[in-house]
């Protein structure tokens, strides 16, 4: 969206909130900064047409309506009591983080609703900064079981799907899964629900999820504990144990940031003639960290322990095995 067009959504949801009478699209092109661009009467209304449009899909209650039995012409207004917010009161800084938070929401399911939170911040006339300067994080939503998911959270439905365990190589189950809703957790998504098949609490990473995801049942079926923090769940899942031991590690020169950030450089050093870094960093689940160190392949090198050397190279076997066996035969 231009940011012309988002001004005048602004302006019109002002003049709309301003006033209890229902103004005509007439008195609505005199008065609301943005309609006087328009070249012919056939073009206003063709703007103001999407304008109104826009509104609804962002949540804004647009209502139509006559101000007496007398006129034949119908105008529009919003109710304030439909639509207000309570006082918001946020500084500079919390104005700029709920602008950059919207910025996040990229994917289609997602990005009307950060919009539609975007404007009413506006109407309601708190300033927030959209500059954001040279900071512009995403969190994506490209996995193909998203859309379903967070469509079945939203309908209270239970869903049926097919799950990868364990990364690439492991084996696939079928979860039949009351979903309580969809999260992101350090970069990934994930679904967390009651799982029927183990009767338990479970969370999902959406990445492993193998479409179709079919939704069974009725809508509204799955309620969500109160009190259930979904954000608390994941992190507790997933979340590394206690350190164990540390690992010396060998980093080609400009590769695996993530990894330097959460290791500590000992110093310069080359590796097969090529320049790199050595490394140190803590363990704590050596099946995790060597199936993270194997995905970058030659860029890393385990110097020691060899435990942890053996299980990348392991991991190395494993994806080249699965990716050599013959078609439908076992790796």
């Amino acid at each position: 969206m231009s940011s012309a067009r988002a001004e005048r959504l602004v302006n019109l949801v002002l003049c709309l909130l301003s006033t209890r009478q229902f103004l005509t699209a007439e008195r609505i092109r005199a008065t609301v900064p943005g309609y006087a661009d328009a070249t012919s009467d056939e073009a206003f209304f063709r703007m103001f047409e999407r304008d109104k449009t826009e509104l609804r899909e962002l949540g804004v209650p647009l209502e139509t309506g006559r101000r007496s039995a007398f006129d034949t012409v119908e105008g529009y207004r919003i109710a304030r009591g439909d639509y207000e917010l309570g006082d918001v009161d946020l500084d500079a800084e919390e104005a700029a983080a709920v602008a950059l938070a919207g910025s996040l929401w990229d994917s289609p399911e997602l990005s009307g609703a950060a919009h539609g939170a975007l404007v009413k911040l506006r109407a309601a006339g708190v300033e927030v900064d959209e500059t954001r300067g040279s900071v512009q994080p995403r969190v994506r939503a490209a996995e193909p079981a998203f859309a379903p998911l967070l469509a079945a959270v939203q309908a209270g439905r239970v869903v049926r799907f097919d799950h990868r365990r364990g990364g690439p190589t492991g084996d696939v189950v079928r979860r039949t899964v009351e979903p309580w809703g969809v999260v992101s957790w350090r970069g990934r998504w994930y679904l967390v629900g009651y799982d029927r098949d183990r009767a338990d609490v479970r969370s999902f990473r959406l990445s492993r999820v193998i479409p179709p995801v079919t939704a069974l049942g009725e809508p509204g079926a799955v309620t969500v504990p109160p009190g259930t923090d979904l954000m608390a769940y994941v992190r507790s899942t997933f979340e590394s144990g206690p350190v164990t031991g540390t690992a010396r590690l060998w980093v080609a020169e400009g590769q695996a940031h993530g990894l330097r950030r959460l290791g500590r450089v000992v110093g310069p050093r080359e590796h097969g003639g090529r320049p790199g870094d050595e490394l140190e960093i803590d363990l704590r689940s050596e099946r995790t960290v060597a199936r993270w160190l194997a995905g970058h392949g030659p860029d890393v090198v385990v110097l020691r322990p060899p435990e942890l050397a053996k299980l990348v190279r392991d991991n190395w076997i494993g994806v080249l095995t699965a990716h050599t066996a013959p078609h439908g035969a076992p790796p």
